[in-house]
């Protein structure tokens, strides 16, 4: 008896002590001008409830508190804005007072130079660097090739077989940034280098809590074992004088103009394949997920590309004018980003205090804009919740000031053509090469009602 009562005092002890925490938290965010909210507990905040619920956790906040809400998520005070015209403000005016705000297990593990850290002259100077990497000359004459050339033996041995399509796109995406940059070397690199890359993935949507076992520990680990590779790649390349047409030899050819220290280019290189990895290999699993679903969308993607290969021998590649011509394939992958909505959102921080929808917000507090809504939003698209790519072949659509997709203002995704490429070469191959049908996988719900599958497993065929 007396066990039971000392348990029961600790259970109602550590009940008074939880409520007193989560009291304390709220009062101390609880200043004048700022939008009404909930901070959660003191240091892990709503970070839980946020990883976990993801979409849904901003719906119920939403009908709690409006378009315009606090939190804490992610290590910090954060400001939630869900309205498409006060986003659109936001993502325009950087020069207000806002900068890159992205949380902070994200700046330790991708680097203290990579783009989305900095901001002024800085940023100005490192977007010009990767533009240089991925400009319209480049992907038609350098990357689309390497592309090409990766898609055709990454898809070459899948007949007859039952795959995980999300692992092989995942696969996809990081091996062909890998190739992109490191050309000859990717593939005797690509063993040690791709396990420690998804732990730093994980490590940057964590808190910044360096505990073993944690996910920020593992992905701050992964980043020094990747720069440790890195930095021999880069010196190897160095030592042997030789120029090689990629990435890397490009940022290390002497007649480039942006002059980045090793540093810089190591952080730069984890950049480029951080930020493609999520976006290309995600939307090509959805891609052939909705593909499977709506037969016509299928058939008219196929016919697209099937044009183009009569015009070729069986072993010819792709052109970038091959690539120009892929109007309806750029409206699927549209479609497909839209109705996915494989970016939520960004983040941006207030260098001051600042009045933003009739709120102080504090210096140093983020704003997270929240673009997902927009996606949804029938006075936009019409029927929303359809796979419709038909909407996409309409005139400037877009061009509209709600496309938002990409991101927005100065810090529009710089690699959204170079991600197109990817994508449409990899549907070049699949869908002239193979047939498919679903065998498996668990369906998980994604807010609006959008099916995402989890180990989707397809059983793969030759046509």
């Amino acid at each position: 008896m007396a066990g039971l009562l000392v348990l029961a005092g600790v259970f109602w002890g550590l009940c008074i002590l939880s409520a007193a925490l989560l009291r304390w938290n709220e009062v101390k965010y609880r200043k004048k001008g700022l939008p009404p909210g909930t901070m959660g507990w003191p240091v892990f905040g709503e970070t839980t409830e946020f990883l976990k619920q993801g979409p849904g956790f901003m719906k119920n906040q939403r009908s709690r508190f409006g378009n315009f809400f606090k939190s804490h998520i992610l290590g910090c005070p954060t400001v939630v804005s869900m309205d498409p015209e006060l986003n659109r403000y936001i993502l325009v005016n950087e020069a207000k007072g806002l900068v890159p705000g992205y949380p902070q297990s994200m700046l330790d593990i991708l680097g203290k130079c990579n783009i989305a850290a900095v901001h002024g002259s800085a940023h100005k100077y490192m977007r010009g660097a990767l533009l240089a990497l991925i400009s319209p000359t480049m992907i038609k004459e350098q990357l689309l090739p390497k592309i090409d050339d990766f898609m055709r033996s990454h898809l070459c041995d899948w007949d007859r077989k039952i795959i995980d399509i999300q692992e092989k796109t995942k696969e996809m995406a990081f091996l062909s940034s890998l190739r992109q940059i490191a050309s000859n070397e990717a593939n005797s690199i690509a063993h040690d280098f791709m396990p420690e890359f998804f732990k730093l993935v994980l490590g940057t949507l964590s808190l910044p809590i360096n505990l073993p076992n944690t996910n920020y520990h593992r992905g701050f680990q992964a980043r020094r074992i990747i720069t440790s590779l890195l930095r021999k790649l880069v010196e190897a390349r160095r030592a042997s004088g030789e120029t090689q047409y990629d990435m890397l030899g490009y940022l290390l050819h002497k007649e480039n103009k942006y002059k980045l220290s090793d540093e810089e280019m190591i952080d730069l290189i984890i950049t480029i394949l951080y930020s493609g990895y999520e976006t290309i290999s995600t939307t090509s699993m959805m891609a052939v997920k909705y593909l499977h679903d709506h037969p016509k969308v299928l058939e008219e993607l196929r016919k697209e590309h099937m044009a183009i290969r009569e015009k070729k021998k069986p072993e010819d590649p792709i052109d970038y004018n091959d690539y120009k011509s892929m109007r309806f394939t750029r409206a699927v992958i549209y479609e497909t980003s839209r109705l996915a909505t494989i970016v939520n959102g960004v983040l941006r921080k207030t260098t001051t205090d600042m009045e933003i929808n009739g709120y102080i917000i504090p210096k140093g507090w983020r704003i997270y804009v929240y673009t997902r809504e927009v996606n949804y939003d029938p006075r936009f698209y019409p029927d929303p919740l359809t796979f419709n790519p038909w909407r996409w072949m309409e005139k400037g659509l877009e061009n509209q000031h709600h496309f938002l997709i990409f991101g927005g203002g100065t810090r529009q995704c710089p690699g959204k053509e170079l991600g197109l490429a990817e994508i449409s070469t990899f549907l070049h191959y699949f869908v002239t090469k193979y047939k498919w049908e679903e065998v498996g996988g668990d369906k998980l719900m994604k807010f609006p009602r959008v099916e995402a599958p989890n180990g989707l497993h397809i059983k793969i065929s030759t046509k």
